[in-house]
């Protein structure tokens, strides 16, 4: 990996490091190249890779091959070519810088992303891709819960005059409906309307969502009706904000209904997302047999839940007995050679569930999973996390979160949160609330889930005095309060009042 030069960063208490060395003009020069005998070693699936070559290599070849990794996969090789492009005292071309900012920001590695944005910025290398810099650094921050650090792209955007577009506009406003933001979310709607910027079927499920959280459902519904009258085609992504609002106030009858006109139609096949909606759903009314047979459904789509749906799936059939019925779906998995990947994460789920910390060595769970091909990501880690968390195995929780970061994937939101929700489950309220005042301190904004979480978990250590405070601290945060958390807060204030 190389050691990556920053130029000063959005990111505070990192190093501004010292004006890079000059260099031959041959070796600057974007067509210059060079001979040498090398082992070529750029991506592992690379048709050339592997064998020892001797040719001239260009810097565009070098190009092609860093967006070539970052498309397959190989971001470290990309960083390793990288490397090598630095050490000859030249950079790569615009298209491959960013490209590279947008995989690492997808992954979850802003650090090194900002500090490559710094590098574009520091040498004017960002060609015409500007915003697309800009947008991949907001959106790098935003999936980690770092507002803050987002805010301050926004308000570089502003001094350097570079306008936001449509996308940057839809990456604000899926964070803040996600984070429970209710101002924000419409501050980002009207923006766009003033803007001229078309309110597509992402927008509208967003709206759609918006509503819902806040318990407007019947208005969110509504909100079909103004999209049949305008014209907009209605797609998967509308269908299934649909399918998520009755599913999220019980009414599953109709969410079905739903599911059964996308599958009728030719252009409106239920995606993943569909299907995790349906079986969460149905998972949290206690309508197990048919999250069950949704599952197989699914399967025979050719599609495989999020593995956190799988976890809330087994946990409830685990409490019913129903291992039987684990074992006949998991079966049908195993025997997909194409999801080899897929059946180790769902067999070490079923080990953690279902023999109730069977693993509880995490280092030879994670082990067993590279063992068989799983490549260790932030979502890996979070799953587990979350199956140890489920189970209230606190200890195991915490040292998925030192694993991941021993294998420098940096932490995020999502896992801050499943921390705060193992504790709550393990009755330790004071160990969530000490991982809140952690998730402050480190830059993260709370979300919605945050809050909630930590609510729950005072609420399950009967410490029912504390939760009004949560979700005061939450309001003030500027996070809309959705069901879940105005309900702990309703049967909070019902076991104070009898208390008087």
């Amino acid at each position: 990996m190389m050691s990556l030069r920053t130029y000063g960063s959005l990111i505070p208490g990192v190093p501004i490091s010292p004006s890079p060395k000059t260099i031959s003009p041959t070796l600057n020069n974007y067509s210059s190249r060079y001979s040498r005998r090398r082992l070529v070693n750029g991506c592992s699936n690379h048709p050339v890779s592997r064998q020892i070559v001797t040719e001239e290599l260009s810097i565009s070849m070098y190009n092609r091959w860093i967006r070539y990794c970052c498309r397959t996969g190989g971001i470290d090789e990309a960083m390793s070519l990288l490397a090598e492009l630095d050490s000859l005292g030249s950079h790569p071309d615009p298209l491959s810088y960013v490209t590279l900012i947008e995989t690492l920001s997808a992954l979850g590695r802003t650090l090194e992303a900002d500090a490559l944005f710094q590098e574009v910025i520091r040498f004017g290398l960002h060609g015409s891709y500007p915003l697309r810099f800009y947008n991949a650094l907001l959106g790098g921050y935003l999936r980690k819960g770092k507002l803050e650090l987002a805010l301050r792209v926004l308000d570089h955007m502003q001094v350097e005059n570079v306008d936001k577009n449509q996308e940057t506009c839809e990456i604000l406003l899926n964070y803040y409906v996600s984070a429970g933001r209710l101002e924000e979310s419409w501050r980002v709607v009207n923006e766009m309307k003033k803007r001229k910027f078309p309110l597509t079927s992402f927008v509208y499920g967003k709206i759609i969502r918006i509503y819902r959280d806040n318990g407007m459902w019947k208005k969110a519904l509504g909100i079909v009706e103004e999209i049949s009258e305008i014209g907009l085609v209605m797609d998967v992504e509308i269908y299934n904000s649909i399918i998520d609002t009755f599913g999220k106030y019980g009414e599953l009858d109709d969410a079905l209904q739903v599911l059964r006109k996308m599958q009728r139609s030719n252009d409106l096949k239920p995606n993943i997302s569909t299907w995790n909606s349906l079986i969460r759903w149905h998972c949290h009314h206690g309508a197990v047999d048919k999250a069950l047979e949704l599952f197989t459904m699914m399967q025979d789509q050719g599609l495989y839940p999020d593995p956190r749906m799988f976890v809330k799936l087994i946990t409830l059939l685990g409490e019913k007995g129903s291992w039987t019925m684990i074992s006949k779906s998991f079966e049908s998995i195993k025997c997909k050679e194409d999801r080899r990947d897929t059946s180790a994460i769902y067999a070490a789920l079923v080990e953690i569930i279902g023999q109730f910390g069977s693993f509880q060595d995490v280092e030879e769970l994670v082990g067993k999973l590279k063992s068989e091909g799983v490549a260790p990501s932030a979502n890996m880690f979070c799953t587990l996390a979350n199956a140890y968390a489920q189970q209230g195995l606190c200890k195991q929780t915490v040292k998925v979160l030192k694993m991941m970061e021993k294998e420098g994937t940096e932490p995020n939101l999502i896992m801050l949160n499943v921390l705060i929700n193992a504790f709550g489950n393990a009755g330790k309220h004071m160990e969530a609330l000490s991982i809140y005042h952690h998730i402050k301190e480190s830059g993260f904004t709370p979300d919605v889930v945050t809050y909630s979480t930590l609510m729950k978990a005072f609420t399950r250590a009967k410490k029912y005095e504390k939760v009004p405070d949560i979700f005061r601290e939450m309001e003030a945060s500027g996070c809309s309060a959705d069901r879940k958390a105005r309900q702990l807060l309703q049967n909070a204030l019902m076991v104070l009042d009898k208390r008087h």
